[in-house]
């Protein structure tokens, strides 16, 4: 494996990146299968502990039903590009939650967890939710990808513990309620491998990472029956250590956040196809205004770059609050939009990316869709997004 990374470096001394013939959407969507505030009973609970819950939206996030991932796979299967395909939403997935059983039974004194594969936590229950994740895929409309083991940073949790200070005391009151935390009032927790007040080094050693993205890998790969092909690190907190490790599994793109700026995808030293999200469709969050996207759409394509769509997944829950029905009527009107403008328009999947580029076709075997692709060496600088 070590010779293989250096021959990928003697390759790739100057990165290449890629733009396409033809425009390509792709729709991204982050924190499946990682649970929030339980339900109703659990919200009333922790209200009863003095937690103002509903000041933001992320106070109701709690965990996608069967019902709702039925409801965004029949979406997508009602829409369809030039070439006939639906599009396909890439569905990051957290591998595990807290096991607050066995937590509860040690005092809540460590952080135990329970892999999704094994059911949900505690007194969680979503009934038919895991049919309907495979009822999905088998469609062809949705993809798992790798997000984490965990969301958050166990070694952070684990320090706010043992402080025995107010962080502590929020911990427990969430745990008690089946909550593992709310992160808009807890930021500290981090994500998996970031600490956000470590003095020295933010990110876990390599050694670690790639321990936490094996497991994660093994895990979702056989709740969902196939074995994840991208990844994209909670909070996009991702360094060199973290590219090497998926690399190393099998992982083939790399996903980048908006933050990051308008940019080509591009392969790295490990061999990773980094890619850039470039719409932050969140109608959960604030008002979503279609033309300003297919205007977006517009500037990328104009450009020769994928849109891809970011859209988290508390935008389908409807447990404590309806965000399903106005989120699926604004993707609804997006894709509407885009297919009628761009008649030759082509729905892609990260998978389909990676082979694009690396052997010329949309999926092994199809000759039906033709995207010439162009290469050029890489610029880290984000694309300016002015007149085309």
């Amino acid at each position: 494996m070590i010779n293989l990374f250096k021959n990928l470096r003697s390759q790739r001394k100057e990165q290449q990146s890629f733009t396409f013939s033809r425009p390509l959407v792709l729709l991204h969507s982050d924190d499946w299968g990682r649970v929030g505030v339980r339900d109703r009973e659990g919200f009333e609970l922790l209200r009863s502990q003095g937690i103002r819950l509903g000041e933001r939206p992320y106070d109701l996030y709690t965990l996608e039903t069967a019902d709702d991932v039925a409801a965004v796979a029949g979406l997508l299967q009602r829409h369809h590009d030039a070439s006939g395909r639906s599009p396909c939403l890439m569905m990051n997935a957290c591998a595990a939650n807290l096991d607050f059983r066995k937590m509860r039974e040690g005092g809540f004194q460590r952080v135990v967890l329970k892999a999704l594969v094994k059911g949900l936590p505690g007194a969680w229950s979503r009934p038919g939710l895991f049919d309907a994740y495979k009822a999905g895929i088998k469609a062809g409309v949705l993809q798992p990808a790798l997000h984490g083991l965990t969301h958050f940073s166990e070694v952070a949790v684990l320090k706010a513990l043992a402080e025995k200070s107010e962080r502590a005391e929020l911990l427990l009151k969430l745990w008690e309620a089946e909550t593992p935390y709310i992160f808009w009032r807890m930021p500290w927790v981090g994500y998996e491998f970031w600490d956000p007040e470590e003095p020295k080094e933010n990110f876990l050693a390599g050694k670690r990472q790639r321990e936490l993205i094996i497991q994660g890998c093994q895990l979702l790969s056989v709740l969902f029956g196939t074995k994840p092909v991208s990844a994209c690190a909670p909070g996009y907190r991702a360094n060199a250590d973290t590219h090497r490790a998926w690399a190393e599994v099998g992982i083939r793109v790399a996903v980048n956040g908006t933050r990051d700026g308008i940019r080509a995808p591009h392969m790295d030293e490990f061999g990773l196809l980094h890619v850039y999200r470039n719409v932050d469709l969140e109608p959960s969050q604030h008002d979503s205004e279609v033309e300003k996207y297919v205007e977006l759409a517009a500037m990328c394509f104009a450009r020769g770059l994928p849109l891809i769509i970011s859209m988290h997944s508390i935008n389908f829950h409807s447990t404590l609050k309806d965000f399903r029905s106005p989120s699926l009527a604004v993707l609804d009107q997006l894709l509407s939009a885009l297919e009628a403008k761009y008649p030759d328009l082509i729905y892609a999947n990260d998978g389909d990316l990676y082979r694009m580029v690396t052997k010329g076709q949309l999926a092994d075997g199809s000759e039906k869709v033709k995207v010439s692709i162009t290469q050029q060496p890489w610029n880290a600088r984000p694309a300016q997004m002015g007149s085309a």
